[in-house]
């Protein structure tokens, strides 16, 4: 089901698996990549296409949750706040059944202010977050490490907080994003 307005939210009192970032981030690429379908979340030609709080029903136990991109997206002012305000009244709805947040960030760049709120905003209102450190595949081997670190300390992650490096297009990190994400459904 895909949500444009507050009334059409999904509240059956099943776990929700958010999938936050920016726009071109990769979102969908990876739910596809997790569900091992290759057009299970659409998947935009330009940044900014998921334009609504799509709910995917994952045998019926949980749903991973696709919202807006933040940030980079060719549409106009009115329609980003349109997209604000309702992931806004998503995250404010005590009826969605939030059990983690995925905040995906993109492993060749150094994580945005929006990144770093959204990471703050998980914190702040008790939900476990997974930082999955996406396009990991677009990174030289002798990059990686360092990328790693400048996310941690960007988004100021403790010791015990879960990265994960993650390859939508070569699945790598699938099985590790599974087990962190199935840990907070059960």
């Amino acid at each position: 089901r895909s949500a444009a307005d507050p009334k059409q939210f999904i509240r059956d009192g099943l776990p929700q698996i958010v999938f936050a970032g920016r726009s071109n981030v990769g979102k969908s690429s990876d739910i596809n990549r997790l569900t091992g379908r290759k057009n299970f979340a659409r998947v935009g030609s330009a940044p900014g296409k998921t334009s609504q709080i799509n709910y995917f029903s994952i045998d019926r136990k949980a749903y991973l949750v696709d919202l807006p991109g933040y940030g980079y997206a060719k549409v106009s002012k009115a329609e980003k706040e349109r997209w604000g305000q309702l992931m806004e009244s998503y995250f404010q709805d005590e009826g969605q059944l939030i059990s983690i947040g995925a905040l995906l960030v993109d492993a060749r760049h150094k994580p945005t202010g929006d990144d770093c709120m959204m990471c703050d905003w998980f914190r702040q209102n008790g939900c476990p977050v997974v930082v999955v450190a996406n396009k990991m595949d677009k990174l030289k081997a002798s990059q990686r490490e360092e990328a790693i670190g400048l996310i941690r300390q960007t988004l100021q992650m403790a010791d015990d907080e879960v990265l994960i490096p993650f390859s939508a297009e070569r699945g790598e990190g699938k099985e590790a994003l599974i087990q962190a994400l199935s840990l907070h459904c059960e």
